[in-house]
């Protein structure tokens, strides 16, 4: 969901422990389409331990109930097509290449699944239809046939719908990673109140985007964020000035959380919703973030022998935080990035086509290898994530070909689905009929 308006973002907490999770989290602003990291990591250098101690939180856990992390259900995924190997150049779907792959009916796409993703994909038509496809795989036009029958066809028919409209094809090496997110709900307050002290702030006047393109044609695609002090641009304040009260008193809160760590995870998500004292709930998304590079905090810990492999979910860190809050708010503040909130009304979380994603059918991608708003059919070690799948999101690590960020809805069983989600197995797109003919004729 990562980015409510240019997502409603979230991102695999698998990274938290291997790599950058949120999107628009660098100090260069990512191109819109936000990437992620790609599923290869070599072994990082040992990360330094934190020097000093920042101001504990008082450790107020808010979802009800310990979740933990879902056991995975193995599956035996479908082995990647033979494909030529990508160029070291490619940076899109059309120069990494494609192969043709099967027809739909042989993936075994169970009914209920075919009709979510066909609800779906109606909703992505729009964009489809007007949105540039940066992946150079489709036309606009070669989406209007099944755009324009998805309007009127029966839910309940929807495997004839994609058997008759779609073929499939491989991207690359068609070897595929998959994470997880979800919707978070945490308690929080509109107002500052006894227990609810940590402030959600809406994006600040001060901070500045700026599109380095402007200025060079060799930064074309390329921005930063920061703020103006005196003549000089500046880098915005980090998470710890952030928590040393930088931006208090300025009227930018919108909402109060119960609990530090809790709101620390839906700032990696990107939109959540809160639970009020008297039980209403307030959701809130992307606004916007501080243009400081993400720090997993996860990576950290197991760089230094704190936490072991199976404890680097989003639940083992969260115990992590809470055994001591000292250690637990200095870890914190090891990342920098900080992301800026609004109050949403009407449908969602949306996704980065603006339209509400749904779980358990939509799925983060990177733009540059499958056109949003395109079926994906996933076959992995992991059986939760198997089947079809839209992508109408995006991520700041979710880059590269087959690589991909499911979303699992709201509450405590979408929670310990994501918190845990690491799968890896293939990856088909399903394209417009036109579309695979005039890039794979078949002999």
């Amino acid at each position: 969901m990562r980015r409510g308006g240019p997502r409603a973002r979230a991102l695999g907490f698998a990274l938290l422990a291997v790599g950058p999770l949120l999107a628009s989290c660098s100090s260069v602003i990512p191109e819109a389409g936000g990437p992620r990291p790609a599923a290869s990591f070599p072994a990082p250098a040992p990360s330094p331990a934190p020097i000093g101690a920042p101001r504990p939180y008082t450790p107020r856990p808010s979802e009800s109930g310990s979740v933990v992390a879902a056991t995975p259900i193995p599956a035996t995924p479908n082995s990647p097509l033979p494909a030529p190997p990508v160029p070291a150049t490619a940076t899109t779907a059309a120069e990494a290449g494609i192969v043709a792959g099967p027809e739909y009916n042989e993936l075994g796409v169970l009914a209920d699944q075919a009709t979510a993703a066909l609800k779906a994909f109606r909703l992505s038509c729009p964009s489809l239809l007007r949105r540039a496809d940066a992946s150079g795989l489709t036309q606009n036009a070669e989406w209007a046939e099944s755009c324009n029958a998805a309007k009127d066809w029966a839910d309940r028919d929807a495997t004839n719908f994609f058997s008759r409209f779609f073929g499939t094809v491989q991207i690359g090496a068609g070897s595929a990673f998959v994470t997880g997110y979800y919707e978070p709900e945490i308690a929080a307050s509109r107002t500052q109140r006894p227990g609810y002290d940590v402030p959600i702030y809406r994006r600040p006047a001060d901070l500045v985007d700026v599109d380095l393109g402007l200025f060079s044609t060799e930064l074309k695609g390329k921005k930063i964020r920061g703020r103006v002090d005196g003549s000089n641009f500046v880098p915005y304040h980090d998470r710890g000035a952030i928590e040393r009260g930088a931006l208090a008193n300025r009227g930018l809160e919108i909402a109060w959380a119960a609990d530090a760590a809790e709101f620390f995870f839906l700032q990696v998500q990107g939109s959540g919703r809160l639970r009020l004292p008297d039980g209403g709930i307030m959701r809130i998304g992307y606004d916007s973030q501080n243009g400081r590079d993400y720090v997993g905090i996860g990576k950290l810990l197991l760089d230094r022998g704190e936490l072991q492999r199976g404890q680097a979910s989003m639940q083992g860190i969260l115990d992590y935080l809470r055994a001591d809050p000292v250690r637990g708010a200095a870890v914190m503040n090891e990342n920098p990035s900080w992301v800026f909130f609004r109050e949403l009304t009407g449908a969602g979380p949306l996704g980065a086509l603006g339209v509400p994603v749904t779980g358990r059918s939509s799925v983060a991608a990177d733009p540059k290898y499958v056109p949003l708003g395109a079926p994906v059919f996933l076959s992995l070690d992991r059986a939760e994530p198997n089947g079809l799948w839209v992508a109408q999101d995006t991520g700041g690590a979710i880059k590269g070909a087959n690589r991909f960020d499911s979303f699992w809805g709201a509450g405590t069983g979408a929670r310990a689905i994501a918190g845990g989600m690491a799968a890896r197995g293939s990856a088909l797109i399903l394209l417009p009929r036109a579309s695979v003919a005039r890039l794979a004729p078949r002999p």
